[in-house]
Protein backbone atom coordinates (compact mmCIF):
# COMPACT_ATOMS: atom_id res chain seq x y z
CA UNK A 1 0.00 0.00 0.00
CA UNK A 2 1.23 3.19 -0.06
CA UNK A 3 0.62 6.99 0.66
CA UNK A 4 1.02 9.66 -2.45
CA UNK A 5 0.72 13.20 -2.08
CA UNK A 6 1.49 15.28 -5.11
CA UNK A 7 5.15 15.44 -3.97
CA UNK A 8 5.60 12.84 -1.89
CA UNK A 9 5.13 8.80 -1.81
CA UNK A 10 5.64 6.71 1.40
CA UNK A 11 4.93 3.06 2.21
CA UNK A 12 1.50 3.00 4.42
CA UNK A 13 -0.42 0.22 6.40
CA UNK A 14 -4.24 1.13 7.31
CA UNK A 15 -6.27 0.99 10.11
CA UNK A 16 -9.11 2.94 11.49
CA UNK A 17 -13.33 2.82 12.42
CA UNK A 18 -16.09 4.89 12.47
CA UNK A 19 -17.00 7.26 14.89
CA UNK A 20 -19.44 9.27 16.84
CA UNK A 21 -19.41 12.79 18.84
CA UNK A 22 -18.91 13.02 22.23
CA UNK A 23 -15.61 10.61 22.05
CA UNK A 24 -13.20 10.48 24.69
CA UNK A 25 -10.37 10.21 21.73
CA UNK A 26 -7.90 8.24 24.55
CA UNK A 27 -6.42 6.17 21.76
CA UNK A 28 -4.99 8.67 19.89
CA UNK A 29 -2.48 9.23 21.79
CA UNK A 30 1.64 9.52 20.51
CA UNK A 31 1.93 5.78 20.38
CA UNK A 32 2.44 5.65 17.06
CA UNK A 33 2.71 1.59 16.87
CA UNK A 34 -0.46 1.13 18.66
CA UNK A 35 -3.95 -0.42 17.08
CA UNK A 36 -4.15 -2.75 14.89
CA UNK A 37 -6.25 -3.29 11.47
CA UNK A 38 -9.12 -5.01 11.18
CA UNK A 39 -9.64 -8.17 9.65
CA UNK A 40 -10.50 -7.09 6.55
CA UNK A 41 -12.11 -10.09 4.13
CA UNK A 42 -10.84 -9.84 0.30
CA UNK A 43 -13.33 -11.35 -1.87
CA UNK A 44 -11.75 -13.78 -4.34
CA UNK A 45 -12.93 -13.54 -8.16
CA UNK A 46 -15.86 -10.84 -7.26
CA UNK A 47 -18.42 -10.64 -9.61
CA UNK A 48 -19.74 -7.46 -11.02
CA UNK A 49 -21.74 -6.14 -14.28
CA UNK A 50 -19.86 -5.96 -17.39
CA UNK A 51 -18.14 -3.04 -17.94
CA UNK A 52 -19.18 -1.36 -14.49
CA UNK A 53 -16.66 0.72 -12.76
CA UNK A 54 -16.48 -2.09 -10.16
CA UNK A 55 -15.61 -4.53 -13.05
CA UNK A 56 -12.68 -2.61 -13.79
CA UNK A 57 -11.36 -1.96 -11.05
CA UNK A 58 -11.38 -5.41 -10.17
CA UNK A 59 -9.94 -6.61 -13.13
CA UNK A 60 -7.13 -3.76 -12.58
CA UNK A 61 -6.60 -5.31 -8.96
CA UNK A 62 -5.60 -1.81 -7.75
CA UNK A 63 -7.37 1.85 -6.66
CA UNK A 64 -6.48 4.63 -5.76
CA UNK A 65 -8.49 6.69 -2.46
CA UNK A 66 -8.36 10.32 -1.38
CA UNK A 67 -8.20 10.71 1.75
CA UNK A 68 -7.14 13.23 4.64
CA UNK A 69 -3.14 12.26 6.25
CA UNK A 70 -3.50 14.68 9.44
CA UNK A 71 -6.85 14.10 11.42
CA UNK A 72 -6.56 12.19 14.85
CA UNK A 73 -8.53 8.98 14.67
CA UNK A 74 -9.89 9.83 11.10
CA UNK A 75 -6.86 9.72 8.92
CA UNK A 76 -4.00 10.19 9.97
CA UNK A 77 -0.38 9.74 9.23
CA UNK A 78 1.98 10.62 12.81
CA UNK A 79 5.26 11.95 12.18
CA UNK A 80 8.10 9.11 12.01
CA UNK A 81 5.18 6.28 11.62
CA UNK A 82 4.98 4.45 8.64
CA UNK A 83 1.09 3.67 8.64
CA UNK A 84 -1.99 5.86 9.16
CA UNK A 85 -4.79 5.15 10.90
CA UNK A 86 -8.34 6.36 11.13
CA UNK A 87 -11.71 5.19 10.45
CA UNK A 88 -11.74 6.49 6.70
CA UNK A 89 -8.73 4.39 5.88
CA UNK A 90 -10.13 1.44 7.22
CA UNK A 91 -13.96 2.02 5.17
CA UNK A 92 -11.86 2.33 2.26
CA UNK A 93 -10.12 -1.15 2.88
CA UNK A 94 -13.63 -2.69 3.24
CA UNK A 95 -14.65 -1.13 0.41
CA UNK A 96 -11.28 -2.29 -1.54
CA UNK A 97 -11.61 -5.85 -0.03
CA UNK A 98 -15.22 -6.26 -1.58
CA UNK A 99 -13.63 -5.55 -4.94
CA UNK A 100 -10.80 -8.00 -4.28
CA UNK A 101 -8.02 -5.62 -3.93
CA UNK A 102 -6.08 -6.22 -1.11
CA UNK A 103 -3.76 -3.55 0.86
CA UNK A 104 -0.99 -3.78 -1.12
CA UNK A 105 -2.49 -2.84 -4.00
CA UNK A 106 -4.61 0.47 -2.66
CA UNK A 107 -2.50 3.36 -3.08
CA UNK A 108 -3.78 6.38 -0.74
CA UNK A 109 -3.55 10.04 -2.20
CA UNK A 110 -3.57 12.84 0.54
CA UNK A 111 -6.47 14.99 -0.33
CA UNK A 112 -7.33 18.28 1.48
CA UNK A 113 -11.24 19.85 1.77
CA UNK A 114 -10.78 21.91 -0.77
CA UNK A 115 -9.73 18.88 -3.80
CA UNK A 116 -12.11 16.36 -2.71
CA UNK A 117 -14.40 17.42 -5.75
CA UNK A 118 -11.59 18.38 -8.08
CA UNK A 119 -9.69 14.92 -7.47
CA UNK A 120 -12.87 13.06 -8.55
CA UNK A 121 -13.59 14.86 -11.34
CA UNK A 122 -10.40 14.41 -12.72
CA UNK A 123 -10.40 11.41 -12.03
CA UNK A 124 -7.26 11.49 -9.78
CA UNK A 125 -8.88 9.48 -7.28
CA UNK A 126 -12.10 6.56 -7.50
CA UNK A 127 -13.20 7.02 -4.41
CA UNK A 128 -13.00 9.64 -1.46
CA UNK A 129 -13.27 8.81 2.25
CA UNK A 130 -11.87 12.31 3.55
CA UNK A 131 -14.56 13.40 6.81
CA UNK A 132 -16.63 14.44 3.40
CA UNK A 133 -19.80 15.65 4.59
CA UNK A 134 -22.93 14.73 2.71
CA UNK A 135 -24.31 18.02 1.16
CA UNK A 136 -26.59 18.84 -1.80
CA UNK A 137 -24.34 21.45 -3.03
CA UNK A 138 -21.59 18.60 -3.67
CA UNK A 139 -24.16 15.77 -4.50
CA UNK A 140 -24.38 18.33 -7.69
CA UNK A 141 -21.20 17.55 -9.00
CA UNK A 142 -19.97 14.42 -7.71
CA UNK A 143 -21.25 11.39 -6.15
CA UNK A 144 -21.76 11.04 -2.10
CA UNK A 145 -23.07 7.59 -0.86
CA UNK A 146 -23.84 6.43 2.96
CA UNK A 147 -23.54 8.04 5.65
CA UNK A 148 -21.37 5.76 7.05
CA UNK A 149 -20.80 7.70 10.55
CA UNK A 150 -22.82 11.43 11.81
CA UNK A 151 -21.06 13.75 13.94
CA UNK A 152 -21.51 17.01 14.59
CA UNK A 153 -19.66 20.41 14.45
CA UNK A 154 -17.70 22.22 17.60
CA UNK A 155 -15.60 24.33 19.09
CA UNK A 156 -11.39 23.55 19.60
CA UNK A 157 -10.33 26.05 22.15
CA UNK A 158 -7.41 26.52 24.17
CA UNK A 159 -7.49 25.00 27.75
CA UNK A 160 -7.33 28.44 29.77
CA UNK A 161 -10.37 29.74 27.16
CA UNK A 162 -13.29 30.85 28.65
CA UNK A 163 -15.38 30.16 25.03
CA UNK A 164 -18.52 27.75 26.01
CA UNK A 165 -20.02 27.70 22.67
CA UNK A 166 -20.43 29.70 19.22
CA UNK A 167 -21.97 32.58 21.13
CA UNK A 168 -18.74 33.08 22.90
CA UNK A 169 -16.74 33.56 19.43
CA UNK A 170 -19.41 35.63 17.51
CA UNK A 171 -17.43 38.48 15.71
CA UNK A 172 -14.20 36.58 16.20
CA UNK A 173 -12.01 34.80 14.12
CA UNK A 174 -12.32 30.92 14.10
CA UNK A 175 -10.61 28.96 11.68
CA UNK A 176 -11.53 25.76 9.67
CA UNK A 177 -9.95 24.05 6.76
CA UNK A 178 -10.78 25.55 3.34
CA UNK A 179 -13.47 23.92 0.93
CA UNK A 180 -15.21 22.76 4.31
CA UNK A 181 -19.04 23.12 5.09
CA UNK A 182 -17.82 24.13 8.80
CA UNK A 183 -16.41 27.46 7.61
CA UNK A 184 -20.59 27.71 5.90
CA UNK A 185 -21.39 26.99 9.24
CA UNK A 186 -19.69 29.06 11.13
CA UNK A 187 -20.11 32.36 9.04
CA UNK A 188 -24.33 31.20 10.00
CA UNK A 189 -23.45 31.32 13.33
CA UNK A 190 -22.18 34.97 12.94
CA UNK A 191 -18.41 34.15 13.33
CA UNK A 192 -15.47 35.69 11.01
CA UNK A 193 -14.44 32.36 9.28
CA UNK A 194 -10.64 31.97 7.85
CA UNK A 195 -9.41 28.81 6.13
CA UNK A 196 -6.36 27.41 6.18
CA UNK A 197 -5.55 24.17 3.80
CA UNK A 198 -4.93 21.44 6.54
CA UNK A 199 -6.87 20.54 10.09
CA UNK A 200 -2.61 20.98 11.61
CA UNK A 201 -2.46 24.52 10.45
CA UNK A 202 -5.62 25.76 11.70
CA UNK A 203 -4.50 23.82 15.36
CA UNK A 204 -1.23 25.78 15.18
CA UNK A 205 -2.93 28.72 14.70
CA UNK A 206 -5.38 27.99 18.14
CA UNK A 207 -2.49 27.39 19.73
CA UNK A 208 -0.45 30.58 19.14
CA UNK A 209 -3.71 32.39 20.03
CA UNK A 210 -3.92 34.23 15.95
CA UNK A 211 -7.43 32.35 15.86
CA UNK A 212 -9.58 32.35 18.85
CA UNK A 213 -10.75 28.76 18.12
CA UNK A 214 -11.23 26.23 15.21
CA UNK A 215 -14.27 24.63 14.46
CA UNK A 216 -15.40 21.19 12.86
CA UNK A 217 -16.65 17.79 13.30
CA UNK A 218 -17.04 17.16 17.02
CA UNK A 219 -14.91 13.75 16.20
CA UNK A 220 -11.88 15.46 14.66
CA UNK A 221 -11.42 18.18 17.11
CA UNK A 222 -11.57 15.26 20.12
CA UNK A 223 -8.90 13.52 18.74
CA UNK A 224 -6.52 16.97 18.48
CA UNK A 225 -7.74 17.75 21.82
CA UNK A 226 -6.38 14.61 22.88
CA UNK A 227 -3.11 14.99 20.61
CA UNK A 228 -2.20 18.08 22.81
CA UNK A 229 -3.58 17.24 26.34
CA UNK A 230 -3.98 19.75 28.49
CA UNK A 231 -3.35 22.65 26.03
CA UNK A 232 -6.59 21.79 24.20
CA UNK A 233 -10.10 21.15 24.96
CA UNK A 234 -13.25 21.13 22.95
CA UNK A 235 -16.01 22.90 24.51
CA UNK A 236 -19.90 23.46 23.55
CA UNK A 237 -22.62 21.28 22.47
CA UNK A 238 -23.07 20.10 18.57
CA UNK A 239 -24.59 23.10 16.21
CA UNK A 240 -25.14 21.05 13.08
CA UNK A 241 -25.00 17.44 11.96
CA UNK A 242 -22.83 16.18 9.93
CA UNK A 243 -23.43 13.34 7.61
CA UNK A 244 -19.75 11.81 6.48
CA UNK A 245 -19.64 9.28 3.08
CA UNK A 246 -18.12 8.24 0.60
CA UNK A 247 -17.74 10.13 -2.72
CA UNK A 248 -16.85 8.98 -6.20
CA UNK A 249 -17.49 10.13 -9.45
CA UNK A 250 -20.95 10.78 -11.35
CA UNK A 251 -19.45 9.36 -14.02
CA UNK A 252 -20.12 6.22 -12.58
CA UNK A 253 -23.18 6.46 -10.85
CA UNK A 254 -23.21 2.67 -10.56
CA UNK A 255 -20.55 3.02 -7.65
CA UNK A 256 -23.57 4.33 -5.21
CA UNK A 257 -25.52 1.08 -4.79
CA UNK A 258 -22.39 -0.87 -4.84
CA UNK A 259 -20.57 1.28 -1.97
CA UNK A 260 -24.07 1.03 0.15
CA UNK A 261 -24.40 -2.87 -0.30
CA UNK A 262 -20.91 -3.07 1.41
CA UNK A 263 -21.31 -0.56 3.85
CA UNK A 264 -24.28 -2.94 4.76
CA UNK A 265 -22.42 -5.95 4.70
CA UNK A 266 -19.88 -4.63 6.80
CA UNK A 267 -22.85 -3.44 9.33
CA UNK A 268 -24.42 -6.83 9.55
CA UNK A 269 -20.87 -9.09 9.68
CA UNK A 270 -19.63 -6.90 12.31
CA UNK A 271 -16.73 -5.72 10.43
CA UNK A 272 -17.62 -1.97 10.95
CA UNK A 273 -18.21 -2.73 14.38
CA UNK A 274 -14.79 -4.27 14.94
CA UNK A 275 -13.36 -1.52 13.01
CA UNK A 276 -14.48 0.70 15.80
CA UNK A 277 -13.75 -1.48 18.66
CA UNK A 278 -10.17 -1.90 16.97
CA UNK A 279 -9.61 1.49 17.02
CA UNK A 280 -12.02 4.80 18.73
CA UNK A 281 -13.54 1.64 20.80
CA UNK A 282 -10.24 1.67 22.45
CA UNK A 283 -11.01 4.57 24.26
CA UNK A 284 -14.00 2.54 26.29
CA UNK A 285 -16.79 4.06 24.09
CA UNK A 286 -19.03 1.57 23.13
CA UNK A 287 -19.93 1.48 19.27
CA UNK A 288 -22.26 3.19 18.16
CA UNK A 289 -26.00 2.26 16.09
CA UNK A 290 -25.32 2.30 12.37
CA UNK A 291 -26.59 4.94 10.70
CA UNK A 292 -29.32 4.94 7.69
CA UNK A 293 -27.82 4.72 4.47
CA UNK A 294 -29.20 7.21 1.86
CA UNK A 295 -30.92 5.61 -1.16
CA UNK A 296 -29.35 5.58 -4.27
CA UNK A 297 -30.88 8.26 -6.72
CA UNK A 298 -31.42 6.42 -10.51
CA UNK A 299 -29.03 7.82 -12.74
Amino acid sequence: MSLRTPTTRTRVGALGAAVVLALSLTACGDDSSSGDSTDVTVADNPDFPADSTMAKLADAGKITIGVKIDQPGIGNLEPGADAPEGFDIEIGRILAGALGIDDDNIEWLETISDNREPFLQAGKVDLVLASYSITPERRAVVGQAGPYMITGQQLLVPQDSKVTGPADVKGKEVCSVTGSTSLDTAKAEGMKPVGFDTYSQCVSKVLDGTVEAMTTDGSILLGYAAQNKGQLKVVGKPFSEERIGVGYSKDHPEMCQWINDTLTDSFEDGTWEKAFDATLGESGVDAPEQPKLDECQAA
